[in-house]
């Protein structure tokens, strides 16, 4: 939907019957307007000058509409358009954390390289852009809100604010199993499905899960993980706090025979009871919170049975850079995942040694598999628009969703993220 020139609220579904009950009660607002003009100048204008002097050692070519360019890019380099500079000016002098993402979504700018361009800017945008710039962005970027801190009330709201968007929608761009996380593809095998099973398998062989298992799985997702390990004879507990994913994981673990071995519970992972012989969770612990994950882990720690096993995947950061993080409200707090921050290693195993027992004792790298996983996403996404728009969505939400996966395959693809799988025991003694 086209920005308007004055502050305005834009929907990211329009006003019509929908298909998916999600997509009729759970509405993502997104304030696309044009900053405050009585503070938007000054800052617009600092921006501007940050922003061509950071792109002009990094190979990229910034299209003006007047025909210049910045940049020290050459033809064969990633370009960016930007159709509306002063609105892109302001949004980024506005909130540096929020202001790309958000110009993005309004329009302001376009790529036909969109994840090549995000690259170059999370591979060199950080070392290129001045000290006292850096010092400036600190002092302008937005502080992670505290609303978003997760209670169990609050990381209820932040689950469906994401997750209860619309199955349907999801059904466009994830594979066959419903499967919400990083894939394991192998050399000259591109199909996600398999490559999703093969991730699955890997994390159940971790947990040593097989035929007589008790499992409990923080974080349904879409009931893939509960119904392969059932297929093993496993005896499975899942919990989420998506009604919508409860309801699909229902009919899929009906569907594939199962039910009476599955059952999903909505219930927070710090309500959890008794013991299990393996407990494995699945990308969920990036929507936990730094100030709750000493609960998370010492959670884990007391569901595995002496002699079990855990099995734990989350997307990573650098330590230094979650830092920074945990202290920002950024884009994909405001639009994607509320109350998210994902851990880095470090802080998973400071976190363990200080408040479990459990000891990591096998660790698997996947960020350059999540790379691959998310353009598979990406271009489902966009090969599967139509039925994404007829499910309610607009054009809003349609380029803050290219964005986001684009902005995640490029930080895989530069090294800023990275994707792990952890076995943990108890320590012996």
């Amino acid at each position: 939907m086209k920005a308007m020139a004055s502050d305005q609220v834009v929907t990211s579904r329009r006003d019509h019957p929908v298909t998916d009950q999600s997509a009729a009660t759970h509405r993502t607002i997104i304030h696309i307007g044009p900053s405050s003009a009585h503070r938007a100048p000054a800052r617009a204008a600092i921006a501007r000058l940050i922003f061509r002097a950071g792109v002009r050692s990094l190979p990229v070519r910034v299209m003006l509409p007047d025909g210049r360019s910045w940049g020290g890019g050459g033809p064969d380099t990633p370009v960016m358009y930007l159709a509306r500079p002063a609105e892109f000016f302001r949004r980024i002098g506005t909130d540096a954390n929020i202001g790309l993402g958000e110009a993005y979504q309004a329009g302001d700018w376009h790529s036909p390289d969109l994840v090549d361009l995000l690259t170059v800017f999370a591979n060199r945008l950080a070392t290129a852009v001045p000290p006292w710039a850096q010092t400036l962005r600190l002092r302008t970027q937005g502080l992670r809100s505290h609303p978003q801190a997760n209670t169990i009330a609050a990381a209820r709201r932040n689950a469906a604010a994401h997750y209860d968007l619309s199955n349907d929608m999801f059904a466009a761009f994830l594979d066959k199993t419903m499967t919400y996380s990083a894939a394991i593809f192998t050399p000259g095998d591109t199909d996600l499905t398999r490559a999703q099973l093969r991730k699955i398998d890997h994390v159940l062989d971790d947990a040593a899960v097989r035929a007589g298992s008790e499992v409990i799985e923080i974080g349904t997702g879409w009931g893939a993980l509960a119904v392969r390990a059932a297929q093993r004879g496993a005896t499975v507990t899942t919990l989420t706090l998506s009604a919508e994913q409860a309801r699909l994981a229902h009919r899929r673990a009906a569907e594939a025979g199962v039910a009476d071995r599955v059952r999903i519970l909505m219930q927070d992972y710090r309500q959890a009871h008794g013991q299990y012989d393996a407990v494995v969770s699945v990308e969920m612990i990036e929507a936990v919170g730094a100030e709750h994950w000493p609960t998370f882990f010492a959670t884990l720690d007391r569901l595995v049975k002496p002699g079990g096993r855990a099995a734990l995947q989350t997307i990573t950061m650098p330590h230094q850079r979650m830092r920074v993080s945990q202290q920002a409200h950024t884009w994909i707090n405001k639009y994607i995942f509320p109350g998210g921050l994902i851990p880095s290693v470090q802080a998973i195993e400071k976190n363990l040694s200080e408040h479990t027992t459990l000891r990591v004792t096998r660790r698997r790298d996947l960020g350059n598999d999540y790379a691959t996983t998310l353009r598979s996403w990406r271009e489902r996404f966009r090969a599967n628009w139509s039925t994404v728009a007829r499910a309610g969505f607009d054009d809003t939400f349609r380029r803050g969703w290219e964005y986001y996966l684009a902005y995640c395959e490029a930080g895989f693809r530069a090294g800023y993220l990275d994707v792990s799988q952890f076995r943990l025991t108890h320590a012996e003694g």
